[in-house]
């Protein structure tokens, strides 16, 4: 019973909101996976993104892979779908629209620096985090834990040089 308590203190200490957000949110993007999986044969990720968009508009021979080429439409929809998932999720299940209070140039900083990390961990949190792990890949499995523990000591190390939004 004392158990109970504290896990259940703990669990509302770390999400004060309640953790059914997190669940439908998992929910979602592991069905969206699958689909494309059982859909395409592809495991799905997000990290080829840019380089696939661009093949639509660039003829340089980077841009033109058949590996890009070839499904770009997927990915276009994938990336917009996740956007405009939570857009839904925040008009319909919330009280509105999230809005936040960081500046726009750190919003900025922060999709390049995980744009470039995706690149270099050659893959992204959900191609590595979910499919990855989940076909049991040994190096999906030490990218997530790497991005994860990086995360961490980023957050931990932004907290205790007081930097705020």
């Amino acid at each position: 019973m004392i158990m109970s308590a504290v896990t259940l203190s703990l669990a509302t200490e770390l999400f004060p909101r309640g953790i059914t957000q997190y669940l439908i949110g998992g929910l979602f993007v592991g069905l969206g996976i699958a689909v494309i999986y059982l859909g395409t044969g592809i495991i799905a990720g997000n990290s080829t993104f840019f380089e696939t968009t661009l093949s639509y508009v660039s003829d340089l021979p980077r841009f033109q892979r058949e590996q890009y080429v070839s499904s770009r439409d997927w990915r276009v929809i994938f990336a917009v779908s996740i956007v405009i998932g939570a857009a839904l999720y925040g008009l319909v299940l919330t009280s509105g629209i999230f809005v936040t209070r960081v500046q726009w140039w750190r919003l900025l900083g922060g999709g390049i620096l995980v744009g470039i990390g995706t690149r270099l961990g050659k893959g992204c949190t959900s191609g590595h985090g979910v499919s990855g792990i989940a076909s049991l890949s040994r190096t999906s499995l030490v990218n997530t834990v790497l991005f994860v523990g990086v995360a961490i000591l980023t957050a931990l190390t932004v907290a205790a040089l007081g930097v705020s939004p």
